[in-house]
């Protein structure tokens, strides 16, 4: 009998670049959702607003490129691009800044090196750092969580905060607005007080990290958990990251809990799961191979760490991950597996 098959591939997942973007985006539902009930509805607004910037940005640099646009501006990695950069700009950031950083994200860190699948670098996390290192006082203008819960803003006040500039009630922004709970601990350590009394004397904090926060994290965290089940991302990135930052942060917390921070705190605290669920498993700029997964995750979680308790900034995702993106061809090349039939010398 001649036995007669198709070629390969055998087995087809019927998945799509669309389709994955959309699981990311409905994964990112619970952490928005919490995201809105501690620092309002600003974060919508800035949200909405990128994507219309992305896709006017992804359409002018395909004209220009003289490729087809429905095919690229339906693929929905824009819309992500747009949504990550948003969700790691405080929720009142002027109009300018989000346009300034997804437009930098979109032109140069995508469609300067080919555009999707060619860019070497997580172009959200570039128009991150850019502009951190650029607008460093507009990208520490955060509205304190209680404050927003006792005089709510209307969605009105918060569109002429963004795009006017007018704060309510006329009072300057600077007045209203805070660092984040890793700024205020970073910069009260340096005033040599203890972890201690600094969260003990401060409504920034809560039970495990930053109030809301802690829930921004948890949100991001199931959103996740189910972009692995359906199999979107492998478990490899975001364990590492975490359990490399939850050792080390465990073992100057148990060397002097006084100077560093519990390793809670910094699991639920910035955008920590944000960049391990969704941000370090880019499938264009992350490693490929399962060990060099585990690597690539696990310096993430480490350059982190190391960022925010003697760098520079109190947030070190971006960094971090870029500088990861960096070495990730390396780590791909001496994590290749064996191939199947193949004998060493």
């Amino acid at each position: 009998m001649e036995l007669r098959t198709p070629s390969s591939p055998h087995n087809h997942t019927h998945g799509t670049v669309t389709t994955v973007m959309l699981r990311v985006l409905y994964a990112l539902l619970p952490g928005i959702a919490a995201y809105v009930y501690f620092f309002g509805w600003g974060v919508v607004i800035t949200i909405s607003f990128a994507i219309g910037v992305a896709l006017i940005s992804e359409a002018a640099m395909l004209l220009i490129r003289g490729r087809p646009l429905w095919p690229f501006l339906s693929d929905g990695s824009a819309i992500v691009t747009a949504v990550l950069l948003a969700l790691s700009l405080p929720p009142l950031s002027p109009w300018w800044i989000t346009l300034l950083g997804v437009s930098f994200s979109i032109v140069i860190a995508k469609h300067l090196y080919g555009g999707l699948g060619y860019n070497p670098f997580n172009p959200a996390m570039v128009g991150y750092a850019m502009l951190l290192i650029s607008f460093p006082r507009e990208m520490t203008m955060w509205f304190p969580p209680q404050m927003l819960t006792e005089n709510p803003l209307t969605v009105l006040e918060i569109i002429s905060v963004i795009f006017v500039g007018t704060s309510p009630n006329g009072m300057e922004l600077d007045a209203l607005t805070m660092a984040t709970p890793l700024d205020t601990l970073k910069t009260q350590l340096n005033l040599e007080k203890n972890v201690a009394d600094i969260v003990a004397g401060n409504p920034l904090f809560g039970t495990l990290g930053g109030l809301g926060w802690e829930w921004v994290n948890a949100g991001f965290f199931a959103g996740g958990i189910w972009l692995i089940y359906k199999r979107v991302i492998s478990w490899h990135i975001p364990v590492a990251l975490m359990a490399s930052m939850f050792v080390a942060a465990s073992v100057f917390y148990l060397i002097s809990p006084d100077t560093y921070a519990s390793p809670f705190f910094h699991l639920f605290s910035g955008a920590t799961m944000l960049g391990a669920f969704f941000i370090a498993t880019d499938p264009v700029t992350a490693a490929t191979t399962p060990m060099g997964r585990l690597l690539y995750g696990a310096g993430i979680g480490l350059l982190t760490y190391t960022i925010r308790t003697w760098g520079g900034y109190p947030d070190a995702i971006a960094f971090s991950v870029l500088l990861m993106n960096m070495v990730v061809p390396t780590i791909d090349y001496y994590t290749q597996p064996r191939v199947f039939g193949h004998r060493r010398n």
